[in-house]
């Protein structure tokens, strides 16, 4: 109380030398008496009690700031910054902070520009999952995601909120080839055996006989799922793993990535050229419907931004160097846009109805009870549709769609389009594969991003695998060397002969 008292002193002096300052109070009808006095000082000490209670309060751990701040802007400061919302990123997020060894020793800061989801990939895909792949990282990444996911609450659980429900259902895939291709067929199916998934193969007759609704003209083979394969529902794994990663201490921030500060050095090759490796300081976040952005201080970026992970290497002047070298190789992976089709059909299969894919590129499964099916079909490569909305074209459901499915499953000669969406696969138009793993000339940007349209039913497996890297300095349980960034680099190209 000294400060209390000097200052009660020197009032005290300045009421006796000022006799014309005295009189103005008295004038401005303000009370100088003792009583006044003490209740002012008292006022003004309980002011500055509370003030300083408030500042003891803006130490390390609190969020109170003398500074208003606008709400949402992320953190000064994380260890890995994760750019892309979408489940794939939450899933890094997750694995991250599962694997800390530390409680809060990495700081993990996730950043989305859509904080509707509107045109979030994740949740306008058809949420399948399968393992009837070619390669076999895929199949291993599907078969650990499907464990997973029937185990989602030992993993995604939060204490007292509700359980998860994936919906997933079970009725497997069910694949058909014509016989300019089921030799290929019969070599997945030996791959896949092999790694454990639960798979058979069907005669044409064998195929009528669970099936009785498809028309087999044309199938020389089918192979279909018996476990582990169907479908679920994208939003609730989605939402499971960004619940789970926040609880666990993740931030999350909306907003858009515009730009990278990096520091560079001088390194020079193998073959005596010289080449400038970037390591990233600080990522630029801008806010939603303003100007205002914050600079993120960073150790690692992890670029899970899907479609837009191409837009998101190019701020970093990745292939924008002198072409035939190595900075001049762009990350190719493009937005590319998918229609899907819902369709009432009273007549269908109903419950017998897998995720089937017919050899002519359509598919169809079964959605609820109540009579619908999603349907869909990639364009063929010269047809493919403008990117820069997520209109539907529904021409190409009667021109190109409608008269296949109705030859392979006449029952869909009767049906209603009662809706349609469109979404964008981040296409690897390299191999449509996947990229994971760390940049040659960005020492800190790790990819995960160009699966081409099975991003999400891999995503709790990759995820896992992405954390491995970045923490472990390897993979640990599935090795995904073979989708190393440098593959583009050497022009060798992993081939997937299961694409949809």
């Amino acid at each position: 109380m000294k400060g209390y008292r000097a200052l009660r002193g020197l009032s005290g002096a300045a009421h006796r030398a000022l006799p014309l300052r005295h009189a103005a109070l008295h004038r401005c009808s303000f009370s100088t008496s003792a009583a006044a006095r003490k209740d002012f000082f008292q006022d003004l000490e309980s002011q500055f009690k509370a003030f300083r209670e408030k500042a003891a309060a803006a130490m390390p751990g609190s969020d109170w700031s003398p500074i208003r701040v606008t709400e949402g802007l992320p953190p000064e400061r994380a260890d890995i910054v994760i750019v892309g919302g979408g489940v794939m990123g939450w899933s890094v997020a997750y694995w991250l902070k599962k694997k800390e060894r530390v409680r809060d020793g990495v700081r993990v800061l996730v950043v989305e520009k859509d904080p509707t989801y509107s045109q979030a990939s994740t949740v306008l895909s058809c949420g399948g999952i399968r393992q009837q792949f070619s390669l076999k990282e895929n199949i291993l990444l599907s078969l650990a995601s499907a464990d997973f996911m029937k185990n989602i609450n030992d993993h995604l659980g939060v204490v007292n909120e509700d359980p998860i429900d994936l919906q997933f259902n079970h009725s497997g895939y069910l694949f058909l080839a014509s016989q300019d291709v089921a030799h290929i067929m019969e070599e997945n199916y030996m791959i896949q055996r092999d790694l454990g998934a639960k798979v058979i193969l069907l005669s044409p007759t064998q195929l009528k006989d669970r099936f009785p609704w498809i028309n087999t003209d044309g199938v020389s083979l089918a192979s279909y799922g018996l476990e582990n394969e169907g479908w679920f529902d994208p939003w609730t794994l989605l939402n499971a793993f960004r619940c789970k990663a926040m609880s666990m201490g993740v931030y999350q921030c909306f907003g858009e990535v515009t730009g990278f500060r990096c520091s560079s050095q001088k390194a020079e090759t193998m073959d005596g050229d010289f080449v400038n490796i970037k390591r990233i300081k600080y990522v630029d976040v801008q806010m939603p419907n303003s100007l205002e952005y914050q600079p993120v201080e960073c150790a690692v970026v992890v670029n899970a931004a899907g479609a837009s992970s191409g837009k998101i290497a190019d701020m970093l002047g990745i292939g924008q160097g002198p072409k035939q070298t190595m900075a001049g190789i762009p990350l190719p992976v493009e937005p590319r846009k998918r229609y899907v089709y819902v369709v009432h059909c009273p007549d269908g299969p109903g419950l017998e109805c897998p995720f089937l894919i017919d050899y002519s590129g359509f598919y169809t499964r079964r959605e609820g009870l109540g009579g619908n099916y999603i349907v869909g079909m990639s364009p063929a490569e010269t047809e493919e549709p403008d990117v820069s909305n997520l209109e539907v074209d529904h021409d190409f459901f009667h021109n190109k769609v409608w008269p296949i499915l109705c030859h392979r499953a006449p029952p869909f000669e009767c049906l209603k389009v009662s809706g349609a969406w469109a979404g964008y696969y981040d296409y690897n138009t390299f191999d449509q594969n996947a990229i994971v793993g760390m940049h040659p000339l960005v020492n800190n940007m790790f990819f995960t991003t160009g699966f081409s349209g099975h991003g999400l039913q891999q995503s709790p497996a990759v995820g896992r695998a992405m954390a491995e890297l970045i923490l472990d300095g390897g993979f640990q349980t599935i090795d995904l060397s073979v989708f190393d960034f440098k593959r583009i680099l050497y022009q060798e190209p992993v081939l997937e002969r299961n694409i949809v």
